[in-house]
């Protein structure tokens, strides 16, 4: 079990329990899943742009991502319709929690002045997101490992 997992299981879900007076342990509110997405927009004109892309993202969450393709043709873009654009990944689970467990520990603290998460990014329905320019900040990330 992840590190991450077994705290919130062992101290969080009675905090909160008692904070919010719920009676069954089921009620408290709990992670489902974490969605990672990637967007490549030089893989328009650059195939190998899309190959290094699903290999970073293979190394950051350690699962192969889905590659995404174009909904429709956009002209001015220079997009055509199926045309490869993106990569997703979903981590549920263990490697959800150790995913986040290396982001908040690891990942977030590299960041060059970092100032924590914005409450703005939250919306009403307990979904948050986030977005980071460098990848070389990630603990797993191609440019970190030594090879």
């Amino acid at each position: 079990m992840a590190r991450l997992q077994q705290l919130y299981r062992d101290k969080i879900v009675p905090e909160l329990q008692k904070s919010l007076g719920l009676e069954n342990p089921m009620q408290v509110p709990k992670i489902t899943r974490i969605t990672v997405n990637m967007g490549v927009g030089e893989a328009v004109a650059d195939k190998k742009a899309m190959e290094g892309a699903v290999s970073d993202l293979t190394a950051l969450t350690g699962q192969k991502p889905l590659v995404t393709k174009s909904r429709k043709s956009i002209a001015s873009f220079k997009l055509r319709q199926g045309v490869p654009v993106g990569a997703k990944v979903t981590l549920r689970g263990a490697r959800m929690y150790e995913f986040l467990d290396r982001l908040i520990n690891v990942a977030m603290p590299r960041i060059r002045d970092f100032r924590g998460v914005s409450a703005r990014s939250f919306d009403g329905r307990a979904t948050t997101a986030s977005a980071s320019r460098n990848r070389s900040s990630s603990p797993r990330s191609p440019t970190t490992r030594s090879t």
